[in-house]
């Protein structure tokens, strides 16, 4: 049976894990802390889906080397905290455990045999000092697209409010063996796991929405049908989305979509505040340099212009400075 750990159940990675654990094809495990961990000891994993509720017995620790080496490891914590849970993650990891990033933004392993003159290359601003590359190794790398929206309603229970894709692809954009077999587990649990050749492409495309939306909600702190239908913020976002794909057109990236398309899809979320924003607001780390630090750095290091994505960046690492975020929470 197909071992599976999924490192980070909170709500995503808790809607990724029930759902594997529900079908019950494979071992499936979770690392988890606090009230959430005790809860799911306590009383199973709860995932509430479509006016149903279901209760799953599902292993769950704070401390991998409880569960040893895995298949596969689902990472599903935000991209800034990678880098500090390497140690805890280790003995989770065998000669041929893969990795699947399930993080918003343009991920650390973008350029891993990405081919052309930025093949290799490393991302200071989502891997500072090359320690992901390096200790976890782009050669582990799956990648994903998160579609799904979901929320720990309670510790122990997970709503999923709505989307069920997370499509997956190799570095490479080849059909390996390890991200078929991944895909086939997603899919059979009801997640639509599509193996993209051009996952690129994908994660461009949620990225093109999310730097520009969620760094301009922190800003004005409106909702995103808001900011869609605001002249003035829609020309700010529109600004924002010109730019980044000039960067990205520049890398081979090819959009399905244009920019007031993307908007509109955006806008269809409705009235929903940012991650970004609820971050801010509690004085939590954000994922501001994943969504849009990392893409000025891709404009520095290809000679693109940045002058508005620069702007707004400047102004959330302000407004999200420990003592400025704390001020605004109070």
């Amino acid at each position: 049976m197909t071992k599976i750990c999924v490192f980070g159940a909170g709500a995503i990675g808790g809607l990724v894990g029930a759902k594997l654990a529900l079908k019950g094809e494979s071992d499936v495990s979770l690392v988890a802390r606090g009230p959430h961990l005790a809860a799911i000891r306590a009383n199973g994993l709860t995932l509430k889906q479509a006016g149903e509720t279901h209760v799953m017995n599902v292993r769950a620790t704070d401390d991998a080397r409880e569960l040893g080496h895995q298949d596969f490891i689902i990472l599903a914590i935000k991209a800034h905290a990678v880098s500090g849970v390497i140690d805890a993650m280790q003995p989770l990891i065998g000669r041929d455990t893969a990795i699947l990033f399930a993080q918003n933004g343009l991920p650390w392993w973008y350029f891993y045999r990405h081919g052309g003159p930025y093949d290799g290359t490393r991302l200071e601003s989502v891997d500072p000092g090359g320690v992901i590359w390096e200790r976890l190794g782009p050669e582990r790398a799956l990648g994903t697209v998160v579609w799904q929206a979901a929320e720990v309603e309670a510790p122990g229970v997970i709503a999923h409010h709505y989307g069920d894709r997370m499509p997956v692809g190799e570095p490479s954009g080849e059909k390996t063996e390890r991200v078929t077999k991944l895909s086939q587990l997603l899919n059979e649990a009801g997640v639509k796991s599509q193996v993209k050749p051009s996952l690129r492409n994908e994660i461009w495309l949620k990225l093109w929405g999310n730097l520009s939306f969620n760094p301009v909600s922190v800003l004005t702190e409106a909702t995103l049908i808001d900011l869609a239908e605001d002249p003035g913020t829609r020309r700010v976002i529109r600004t924002m989305m010109e730019e980044a794909e000039a960067i990205a057109t520049g890398l081979g990236v090819t959009f399905p979509v244009g920019i007031d398309e993307r908007i509109g899809m955006a806008a269809k979320v409705g009235a929903h505040r940012s991650s970004m924003l609820q971050d801010a607001d509690a004085g939590r780390p954000t994922e501001l340099d994943a969504l849009l630090g990392v893409v000025i750095e891709l404009a520095q290091k290809t000679g693109h212009g940045a002058a508005g994505l620069k702007m707004v960046y400047d102004l959330v690492k302000y407004r999200t400075r420990p003592a400025v975020a704390r001020k605004a929470v109070e």
